[in-house]
This record gives C-alpha cells, structure tokens and sequence, in this order.
C-alpha cells in the first residue's frame, strides 16, 4: 500500500500505521514526526501546523528508508546521524554507542562535586566525546580523551570542533600498560564509561543494540567482566593527584563485587544510584598505598 499523497497529513498517518506493527501507537506517531522534522527542516512542533503541506518526492523517499530502517530496529539516532546529551547536538553513527541518559546523570554528579578550576580530566573509552565535550563545556579544565577506536576519535573531533572547545584525543588500549605513556600524570579527575555488559546478558537486550551498536564498546567475558575496571584503578594509581577522583558508570548487577575489586586501590568508595534507582555510578578517592 502506498501513501496516499506527499501531504504531510497523508505521511502521518499511512507510516504510523506500518510503525505500529513494530512499535506503539504512541511511539509510531513520535518516530515519524522524528523522521518528518529531520528530513523537511520543519520543527517538530510546528508539524501538526503543516499538515495540508505537500513535501518533495526526494523528502518522501528519505522519510520512507527512514521508515524501513525503524521497522529493522535500527536506532532513530544512527538514522539522523545526531544525538542529544547535555544539550549538545552530537553527530553519531555505528562507530559510536549512542549516549544515554545515565552517562548524562553521570556527567552532572561530576560538575555538581568539582567547582574548581583548571582541572586535568581524563575521560577513557570517549566514543562520541559525549563525556569529554560536555566536562570541557561546563568546567574550566585541561581534557584528555582516549578511545581504542580511531574511527571514534574522528568522530569525537568532530563533535568537538562542532561545540567549539578544545579536547586532547589520543588513541590508546587501556588494557595494553604500554599505551599508558601517552596518558598525562597529575590529573584531577578520571572518568570511564567502560564495556561493562556481560556476554551473558546479551540475551536481555533490545534488537537495537544488539544488531546496531558497536560490541566492543558494550560487551565483556563473563570470566572477566570487570578487566577494564581494574585496569583503569591500576591506571588512577599512577596518574591521579593524591586528592584526585575516580569515576564510573557501572554495571548495577556487579555493585557488590566492584567495591571488593576497588578496596585494594582506593580507601573512599560510594556507589551512588541513578534515576531509576539502580546502582550505576562509583565514585572513588583517597589512592590506597597498600
């Protein structure tokens, strides 16, 4: 069946009806006004003003692979290339994970706890430049970014150079001790938001994540789902002031067994809760000299 006409009106209706055999009527009829505002340059508040409006067959076909990619679970940021984090217009593809609002609440909770200024922060595993961009955006500080991926760095360049500020991004393994040379010492805050899913938690995943984001950027052994984490708490040992933070975003199912992994590197533990109430963030000081 095709759409009746190119009426916005006509748009509407006839894919949120082929969306809604995917997704909720509710859902079905935000994604295609997504679709609609991104492809015609209409704001989305604006569009139920335009309904009698007739767009090209060029914009039709966008909206209509747009469409075609939704019902394949593809993630409407991927499909736009753009994603919102901390009101920064972020551009993202499959290189990237696509960021969340918990990464956000964890950006927060690091602004709310440093007023200070001229901070060395040192963001690991950086993606799109989410966390980097956003710390440089609101605090007066020197920020180092580092990702294993140079197809992210060239993408959180980007970003950056799109926000106008100035990050220090270096490629780097964290795992590999010998890429630690390119990290700066003496830094006031280090920040990670490491591959913490494990392998056997895939099965509680959304299609798209699975089939769209980028694995190495979410998944680990369940024989070793902590390794980034101990090797980051290796890493603050050696590079963090004396009075320097530690930060993480956290699996919530392995709270317990982090702390333990963390009480031999730092003496200052908390595991703090996110929005939904689940044990997302760790917050650690106070290096250990045991």
């Amino acid at each position: 069946m095709k759409v009746r006409s190119n009426k916005i009106a006509d748009i509407i209706k006839h894919y949120t009806y082929m969306l809604s055999q995917e997704f909720s009527q509710e859902e079905s009829a935000n994604l295609i006004r997504e679709l609609i505002s991104f492809f015609t340059y209409i704001p989305k508040l604006e569009i139920s003003l335009n309904l009698d409006k007739r767009i090209s067959e060029s914009e039709l076909l966008k909206i209509h692979f747009g469409v075609k990619d939704l019902i394949k679970h593809r993630p409407l940021q991927y499909i736009l290339g753009k994603a919102s984090f901390d009101n920064l217009e972020l551009d993202v593809n499959e290189n990237v994970l696509i960021p969340r609002p918990e990464t956000e609440e964890l950006v927060n909770l690091i602004i709310r706890n440093n007023k200070t200024t001229d901070l060395n922060i040192l963001d690991i595993g950086t993606g799109s430049g989410a966390i980097a961009i956003a710390l440089k955006s609101h605090l007066k500080s020197n920020i180092f970014a580092v990702d294993i991926s140079e197809y992210a760095l060239k993408l959180a360049q980007q970003n950056a150079d799109k926000a106008k500020v100035k990050i220090n991004f270096v490629q780097c393994n964290i795992l590999n001790k010998v890429h630690w040379k390119r990290i700066p010492n003496n830094l006031n805050i280090i920040v990670s938001n490491p591959p913490y899913v494990r392998n056997s938690e895939r099965k509680y995943m959304q299609k798209n994540v699975l089939n769209y984001e980028p694995e190495i950027a979410l998944f680990v052994d369940d024989n070793n789902p902590l390794v980034f984490y101990k090797a980051i708490a290796e890493l603050s040992v050696q590079k963090l002031k004396n009075n320097g933070e530690l930060w993480f975003e956290i699996n919530e199912h392995l709270a317990n067994e982090l702390v333990i992994l963390m009480q031999s590197y730092f003496k200052n533990i908390e595991i703090i809760k996110d929005f939904r109430g689940k044990n997302r963030f760790c917050k650690l000081k106070d290096i250990s000299n045991t």
